[in-house]
């Protein structure tokens, strides 16, 4: 598929998905994401961001100074801080994000693990990787077994559990630091309940219709190579002040080898 047809699909994937974001279930959900992502990237201050979301940016509440927004399409950009590339292809050097924000898209790519792979050489070694996925074990995950032939989003995509995108993130030598579930409703519920999200985010019950996966690359400590000196050991205790002469037989101790002052008292005897 080239380049201009893969642009042209998502853009129509990205189409087709506004209508939920602008509807009382998705705004619902989208607020809950950013109280979720909030306490993450407020305290980021310099640096670089990057998103790639299906919905509103989720961004708005950080002090980075430089934040991008990711369009599959010229004509989708929203403002002149845009990133227009395959999202497996992303246009930036290698590590230079402070965080990096993927907000559902590994659900409607063809070659989702291309694109995490991409996400991930692109993010610093001290900024952060943050996934965004609707939750198949949650609520919300249930109801879609009755839903599935219906072809419209959220219902179409590929939903992966946290487990799996773990085994993903190991895979790009990434660690999950931390997993939170949020947007808790009824089945028949459009938006997430007070007293229900107030209760599942305390306790992070992992019945939340979304996720939040914040990971790190891992650290690699560094060798430790241990110094090797020449100096040798005596061969034991007893050899201190003892020479050797001849075969390892004979020893003289040094309290038998006569003084300077005997040897000349003895000569001086001779002499007499």
């Amino acid at each position: 598929m080239s380049n201009s047809t893969t642009a042209t699909t998502l853009a129509k994937r990205l189409i087709n998905c506004q209508p939920y974001w602008q509807s009382e279930a998705g705004r619902s959900l989208w607020e809950t994401q950013r109280a979720c992502l909030g306490p993450v990237v407020e305290s980021r201050v310099g640096g670089h961001s990057l998103e790639l979301s299906m919905g509103p940016a989720l961004m708005t509440m950080s002090a980075i100074p430089h934040s991008i927004r990711w369009s599959p399409t010229r004509p989708m950009a929203e403002n002149e801080n845009t990133l227009i590339c395959p999202p497996d292809q992303l246009a930036l050097p290698d590590r230079c994000l402070d965080v990096m924000v993927i907000h559902h898209w590994l659900e409607y790519l063809t070659d989702a693990h291309f694109a995490l792979q991409e996400a991930a050489r692109v993010t610093a070694d001290n900024g952060i990787l943050v996934l965004f996925g609707f939750n198949p074990i949650g609520v919300g995950g249930l109801a879609r077994q009755w839903r599935k032939r219906q072809q419209q989003f959220p219902w179409d995509g590929t939903w992966r559990s946290v487990n799996r995108l773990r085994d993903w993130l190991a895979f790009v030598d990434f660690e999950v630091e931390r997993v939170d579930y949020c947007c808790f409703r009824g089945r028949t519920s459009a938006k997430c309940g007070e007293y229900w999200e107030s209760l599942g985010r305390r306790h992070n019950l992992p019945l939340g219709e979304s996720y939040m996966i914040q990971a790190r690359r891992r650290q690699r400590q560094a060798p430790v190579q241990r110094l090797k000196f020449g100096l040798k050991a005596p061969t034991s205790p007893a050899s201190l002040g003892v020479t050797r002469s001849g075969s390892s037989a004979h020893y003289q101790s040094y309290q038998e080898l006569p003084t300077q002052a005997q040897t000349h008292q003895s000569k001086d005897q001779e002499i007499d």
